[in-house]
């Protein structure tokens, strides 16, 4: 079933309007009908299974049959700090870490990132970044949508986590993959956890040392090197797979 968000108030008695550019999608794209199921969140707790009841100009009625708690989220909070990539490859990563289960995607500004965003075009890339998590949510079942907050710098970034229960940035040079097995096997439900991405280009040894002081580990995804696109999906996708199973990553 096709899945739309909603506000709070827009859910009534036995009832939920569905308002805004949702409508014209199910008007003119999706060409729905009344009588069609729909599934409608209110983007916190509740997912509603609802049948169109009718489809005006500017609003959606639909008949609450079925209330349930929020079933597409991780059992913890993946914060994923990414470091600005050039190009599209940022409309790329939110995409995917949304299907993945990321809580909220935090851009970071480091030594290394090239790409350099005024306020005008900070505030336009973010309005589109969040659009682009808003689609994701929808398309992979999410119960809420991700939020993609504005460029933090690293230092920044570094204090927003300070009080994460887990907090990870894979480096390069970092030894073996024991540490990352020691690390991932934190993770429980519950919990806040961090996970830093570089840029192109990778992490300024004296970033790792600064993210080091504030209890950040440095962790390992193998033995090959892997684009900034690529890395954080990986991490989602161990994170996700040890939560979603209970599987122990630490032997």
């Amino acid at each position: 079933m096709y899945r739309f968000f909603v506000e709070e108030d827009q859910i009534g008695q036995g009832r939920v309007a569905i308002v805004g550019g949702d409508v014209n999608h199910i008007r003119n794209v999706l060409r729905m009908r009344p009588g069609e199921k729909v599934v409608v969140s209110d983007g916190k707790e509740r997912d509603y299974c609802c049948r169109i009841r009718e489809i005006g100009t500017d609003r959606v009625v639909a008949d609450i049959l079925e209330e349930n708690p929020a079933g597409g989220e991780l059992p913890a909070r993946i914060y994923l700090f990414q470091g600005l990539p050039k190009n599209d490859k940022m409309e790329l990563i939110i995409q995917k870490a949304v299907e993945l289960g990321v809580y909220q995607v935090i851009p970071v500004a480091t030594r290394r990132t090239v790409v350099k965003l005024d306020k005008k075009k900070e505030e336009a890339k973010v309005k589109r970044w969040n659009g682009i998590a808003e689609s994701a949510a929808k398309q992979s079942g999410r119960s809420i949508i991700p939020q993609v907050t504005g460029v933090m710098s690293f230092k920044e970034a570094l204090a927003a986590a300070d009080r994460f229960d887990v907090k990870v940035i894979p480096f390069e040079h970092a030894s073996g993959m024991d540490g990352t097995r020691q690390e991932f096997g934190r993770i429980g439900p519950g919990m806040d956890v961090g996970v830093f991405i570089g840029p192109e280009g990778g992490f300024e040894d004296e970033e790792i040392e600064l993210a080091a002081g504030t209890g950040i580990k440095a962790v390992s995804l193998g033995r090959r090197i892997l684009r900034t696109e690529t890395a954080g999906l990986m991490v989602l996708s161990v994170m996700g797979y040890l939560l979603e199973t209970g599987a122990p990553a630490q032997r």
